[in-house]
């Protein structure tokens, strides 16, 4: 579907792949709806693109049915709010469990619920879903965050079927390592060498191809990590086995601490 003179609600939009994705939609077109937890990031944000600032908390789930009774009618909706999930299960207290799972996989499909039926009606709309390469290749270390992203994997490849005959689109967006902002960015993790980043600009952009050409999933990752997710795929146990030579487990340990205080 164009882009054009559609309405676009970001969650998300506080981080700086939400904003890139933001600013990618309004300048091609778009009518943006933001949404968010900081009123002082978001609303400027929105007078900059000329759109609209709703201020919401994704873990609270009436918010999610609030925040949708509020943005109105989309035509486009992209689920890119996500809390770290990164450390070992009983690293987490049963809060902060059920904070990611609300957010980062609840939360994407109660929209979705109740976006979807104005798009049908109007057989017009498209959802998109920013997993992550970790919805495709498991991790030690991060077994809550793989569970809500290859959660999101099936949701949006199974909504996309479900949703086909009616003339709306389900994409999945699986970024690897962004650099300059986002959750990774900010946990200032070193990478082994050879195992490259993307920016936030290249998951807006990707994104926007989504859309617009109606594709089912892609990737904002570089070739190793798509070639682990392909081995991922078809044999989990050799995958762990080259993680882990690849230093996994440091990568990971990393990340809890650098993350820590977003759970």
């Amino acid at each position: 579907m164009k882009i054009t003179r559609m309405t676009a609600l970001v969650t998300g939009a506080t981080g700086g792949i939400g904003q890139a994705i933001a600013r990618d939609l309004a300048g091609r077109g778009a009518s943006v709806v933001l949404s968010g937890r900081r009123a002082d990031v978001l609303e400027p944000l929105a007078v900059e693109l000329g759109g609209r600032a709703i201020v919401a908390d994704l873990a609270d789930r009436d918010a999610v049915a609030a925040l949708m009774e509020e943005c109105g009618p989309v035509d486009i909706l992209v689920a890119n709010a996500g809390l770290p999930g990164s450390g070992t299960l009983n690293d987490f207290a049963p809060d902060q469990v059920d904070r990611v799972l609300d957010v980062n996989l609840r939360a994407p499909v109660m929209m979705s619920r109740l976006a979807t039926g104005e798009m049908i009606s109007r057989r017009r709309g498209h959802l998109v879903f920013v997993s992550s390469v970790a919805g495709k290749i498991a991790s030690g270390g991060a077994s809550l965050y793989n569970a809500t992203k290859f959660g999101l994997r099936g949701f949006s490849l199974a909504l996309r079927e479900d949703l086909r005959p009616h003339g709306v689109g389900v994409s999945a967006i699986y970024p690897g390592f962004i650099r300059d902002a986002g959750m990774f960015a900010e946990a200032d993790v070193t990478l082994p060498w050879g195992i490259g980043t993307h920016t936030p600009g290249d998951v807006a952009r990707a994104v926007s191809r989504a859309i617009e050409r109606d594709l089912a999933e892609v990737d904002v990752a570089p070739l190793p990590l798509r070639l682990g997710a392909r081995v991922a795929g078809v044999a989990p146990g050799l995958s762990a086995r080259i993680q882990r030579l690849g230093g996994s487990d440091r990568i990971t340990r990393d990340l809890a601490e650098g993350q820590r205080d977003k759970r």
